[in-house]
């Protein structure tokens, strides 16, 4: 108020030039709201220049089980039937192997009940029959032996004695021979003594004696003719039944394993019948076996498609859905064709789930409440067919030492909503706002984590 007072009374007293100078004096209060503003604005400057601040890109998506052994899995019907009764309710827990449902077979080539017992009484009748074909086998292989035994020991005698009408021949050759020279002889004698005789120097005995020798001794000769003319004939004959008993043993011989080859063939048809019986029969059960729905594994019955008693169900029809007990979670989220290329595997990840209440503070995780540490596992290679790329984040098994782990199974179902912030790089303050400004994308500088195989 001094102030005012003392300007006042210048201007009364002053020239007007003085007091137009006095006006442009700055009052004390705008010079301390002045300099107030400059130390703010450096002190801004500064924070935006060493405040550090997290990138990351952001997603969404929904809990699923990792293994695909242990996700929820359709109990289908194996074969076409009726639904005779069910013997699990929605919401029971079951035991692998146990009995969901019953079904009664409507094929007609199964409808028989005692059609595995007439299989198998067909299956004995033929395990005799191939008895019988085995013994009837070894019989005829017996007499094939026997055989090659006897054609063994029958030529050696044929050819014996072939060669013993061979011999005979030649000794009534020798005989011939000789009956011939004697029929010279006694011709030489007879001649010689009738020429005596007409000189009366030999007596009409003496020639009738030589003439008698004469007719002996052509005699002789004939017979020695005939008798290798005879022996001749043997040696032929000899020879014939030596060809003879080859052929006829030859012939026995084939005959014999000809009937062994059509008993084997006989086996070998009876052993293919069985393994067919076996076949069906092994259909058979298998498809009894079929008739009996039991579950694919432990975990809990989530809803029953086929209801009622009676129904006719196809091959192939869901009846139950059954959701297996299991640990093993992970997230997947989806990104857009933008924000994919920045991910790589073992990137760190912050999760928010759905029905969990969390403050996210997006460039300072560390501070973030109700979220939840994560890894990125996979990334798809391939988009889902909309330019978006599906992102599968894992529990982060380092972070969990000293942060919260995942909620339980009993709250954390497969199914439920969650959003994932993907951390990357850590600029300033002041880099990401003058990104953000010019719409530059993310820096990526830093190296991700790989995350080490579990063990099995």
């Amino acid at each position: 108020m001094s102030g005012y007072v003392d300007r006042h009374r210048v201007s009364n007293y002053e020239p007007t030039s003085l007091r137009s100078l006095a006006q442009l004096v700055t009052p004390a209060p705008l010079f301390s709201l002045g300099t107030i503003l400059l130390l703010l604005t450096l002190l801004i400057g500064l924070g935006l220049s060493f405040i550090p601040w997290q990138q990351s890109v952001v997603g969404k998506g929904k809990v699923m089980v990792l293994s695909p052994m242990q996700r929820p899995q359709n109990i289908e019907a194996q074969i076409p039937g009726r639904l005779v009764r069910w013997n699990i309710r929605e919401g029971q827990q079951v035991q692998k192997g146990a009995v969901v449902a019953e079904l009664a077979d409507l094929d007609a080539k199964f409808l028989d009940s005692n059609q595995l017992a007439r299989l198998a009484q067909q299956q004995r009748v033929l395990v005799a029959k191939r008895t019988a074909a085995q013994s009837r086998i070894g019989s005829i292989a017996a007499q094939v032996t026997a055989l090659e035994g006897s054609r063994g020991l029958a030529i050696p005698a044929a050819r014996q004695k072939a060669a013993q009408s061979v011999d005979r021949e030649r000794a009534f050759r020798q005989s011939l021979e000789a009956a011939e020279a004697n029929l010279t002889t006694a011709s030489l004698n007879v001649e010689r003594l009738r020429e005596l005789h007409s000189k009366g120097l030999r007596s009409t005995r003496d020639l009738e004696v030589a003439e008698n020798d004469f007719v002996k001794a052509r005699t002789e000769s004939d017979r020695a003719g005939a008798a290798l003319d005879a022996a001749r004939r043997e040696v032929s004959v000899g020879r014939f039944d030596q060809d003879k008993v080859v052929f006829d043993t030859a012939a026995g011989l084939a005959s014999a394993r000809a009937s062994l080859a059509s008993a084997r063939e006989t086996l070998a048809t009876i052993e293919s019948d069985i393994l067919k019986l076996d076949v069906d029969i092994e259909n058979l059960r298998s498809r009894t076996e079929q008739r009996i729905v039991r579950a694919p594994s432990d975990g809990v019955v989530v809803r029953l498609l086929k209801v009622g008693s009676g129904e006719t169900v196809k091959a192939g029809d869901v009846l139950a859905v059954v959701a297996p007990a299991t640990t093993d979670r992970a997230v997947e989220i989806y990104l857009s064709d933008n924000d994919a290329p920045l991910v790589a595997e073992g990137r760190p990840v912050r999760l928010q789930f759905a029905g969990w209440p969390a403050v996210q503070f997006v460039g300072w995780p560390s501070v973030a409440v109700g979220t939840f540490a994560g890894r990125v596992a996979v990334i798809d290679a391939v988009d889902d067919g909309t330019s978006r790329y599906r992102v599968i984040v894992v529990p982060d098994e380092q972070a969990q030492r000293t942060e919260q782990p995942w909620p339980g199974p009993q709250y954390l179902r497969p199914g439920t909503e969650a959003t994932g912030w993907i951390m990357l790089d850590t600029v300033s303050l002041g880099f990401e706002l003058w990104r953000q400004f010019n719409a530059f994308p993310p820096t990526l500088q830093a190296e991700p984590v790989k995350l080490k195989a579990k063990k099995e």
